[in-house]
Order: C-alpha cells, then sequence, then structure tokens
C-alpha cells in the first residue's frame, strides 16, 4: 500500500488527466460557456452543456493546464470568484432546465490572493455550498486529483462523492499543515498520515460514496468503466422526487462525524 504522500504526489503528477481530459472522453458535443456575468471569465473553472448519451448535462471542472503556459493561463487551477460564481450560474441553469450537474474536482484550493479576497472569494464559496444543497437536480461529483480546502467543497456538496484511487480530499495541503504545526514544511510526510487525505482514509470516514481504481494507470478504460457508472448513478438519482433527492443530499453531510 502506498504512502499517503505518495498519494499527494501521484495526485499532482502533471501527466495525470485534467478535468477537460474527463469531459472530452466521458461527454460528446461539449459547448464551454463563459463568464459569471459580474467581473471576468475564469479558465481555471471548465463549464457547460454536453450530452451524455441522448441526456444533455451540466458538466464542471476545475483545469490545472497542460502545459506551463496553460497552467499559468489557468492559474495552476486555483479559481477566483469568478469562477465559482460561473460555476453556480451554469447549476441554476442546470436546475431550470432540468439538466444533471457532473462536477471533476482538481484543486490545491482557491486562489487566496489579495484580489480574490477583495472580489469577495469567502462569500462565493459559501454561497456555491448553500446553494448546491438545495439545488433541484442531480448532482455528483468526483474528486480526480488535489481537493483541496473550501476550493473543493464549493463544488463537492452532491448527492455522491466519488474519488479516484490516488486523489486525495483535505482541509489544507500536508505542507501547509506542516508549516503550522511544526513550522516546518519539510514534515509534509507526517502531516499527510495524520490528516487522513487518501481516498481510502476518506471512504472509510464516510466522506465520499465510492472509490473509482485507476486501472494501473489505463485511463481509457478508466474513462469507459466511469461513463458507465455515471449513467447508472444518473438513471438512479432521477427516478427520485427533487423533494426526496434534495433531503437525502442534506441528510448525507448531517451524517458525517456521528457514530453509525
Amino acid at each position: 500500500m502506498n504512502t499517503a504522500i505518495e498519494h499527494v504526489q501521484a495526485a499532482r503528477a502533471t501527466n495525470r488527466p485534467s478535468g477537460l481530459d474527463y469531459i472530452n472522453n466521458l461527454f460528446t458535443d461539449f459547448i464551454e460557456l463563459h463568464g459569471d456575468r459580474r467581473f471576468a471569465d475564469d479558465p481555471s473553472v471548465v463549464a457547460g452543456i454536453a450530452m451524455m448519451g441522448d441526456v444533455p448535462v451540466t458538466v464542471i471542472a476545475t483545469e490545472k493546464g497542460k502545459d506551463t503556459k496553460d497552467r499559468i493561463r489557468r492559474n495552476f487551477g486555483a479559481p477566483n470568484p469568478e469562477g465559482y460564481r460561473k460555476a453556480l450560474r451554469l447549476m441554476k441553469q442546470a436546475e431550470k432546465f432540468h439538466r444533471p450537474v457532473i462536477c471533476f474536482i482538481d484543486t490545491s484550493g482557491a486562489f487566496c490572493g489579495i484580489s480574490a479576497e477583495e472580489r469577495g472569494q469567502g462569500q462565493a464559496i459559501a454561497e456555491n455550498i448553500m446553494e448546491m444543497m438545495g439545488l433541484k437536480t442531480p448532482v455528483l461529483s468526483i474528486l480526480i486529483g488535489e481537493g483541496g480546502s473550501g476550493g473543493a467543497l464549493a463544488l463537492g456538496v452532491a448527492d455522491e462523492v466519488w474519488m479516484l484511487e490516488n486523489a486525495i480530499y483535505s482541509v489544507i495541503s500536508p505542507e501547509g499543515c506542516a508549516n503550522i504545526r511544526w513550522k516546518d514544511a519539510g514534515k509534509a510526510a507526517e502531516a499527510a498520515e495524520s490528516l487522513k487525505i487518501t481516498a481510502q482514509d476518506v471512504y472509510d470516514l464516510g466522506v465520499v460514496e465510492r472509490i473509482i481504481s485507476e486501472q494501473g494507470g489505463n485511463y481509457a478504460e478508466v474513462f469507459e468503466s466511469l461513463g458507465s457508472d455515471i449513467r447508472n448513478w444518473y438513471e438512479n438519482a432521477s427516478s427520485l422526487p427533487m423533494e426526496e433527492l434534495t433531503q437525502a443530499r442534506y441528510m448525507r453531510f448531517r451524517r458525517m462525524g456521528t457514530p453509525s
């Protein structure tokens, strides 16, 4: 079994499929939509409408980029407030037209620069969490790499949350935790073990419903099996009355941290 820090390194690997890879391999006819209608478009959040077979879906993904130039343009996958507001705009649109929402999460966290704080970063994240909790359409979130802090949670309030086997989910990075706890970022490996951030740790805590095998790095197989799993999830979720669906989503989060 890999150590926690090895999972962190795998989640951050530059050759790992990004959010756009999942969109392009799992759906067809993707049309990207831009802008939050308040300030700007945020390239670190890719969002739009696509087809899943004959079902129209809204897909949203944090995107780190492929090469150095692209990563800089996408702010290394650290969204600004307008990225989360764009995502919420499309979620509300999906609710209006009864489309399911599928989110792919891969971010070290929301951008913590002064400009982001000036434009209401905390409020944008909080608003997403609040609105997603009551969104009257099926919502699925999948952690495909890093799931960092509120930056991930802003897209992670869903009926079910799944994780790739080498993805991580944490309130803080191991380096950040080590720096706060021991004033030594070099103790990141120790911090990673303590944080319980691996897919198995998070599954055991009841935070995610499913761990997705990475098929030894054969992502063609991952995409094929994941596509089938998403379609099955939607068939089950869409059969529920909306009030029952949102109540189950609410209770999913209320149960966390309570003895079984």
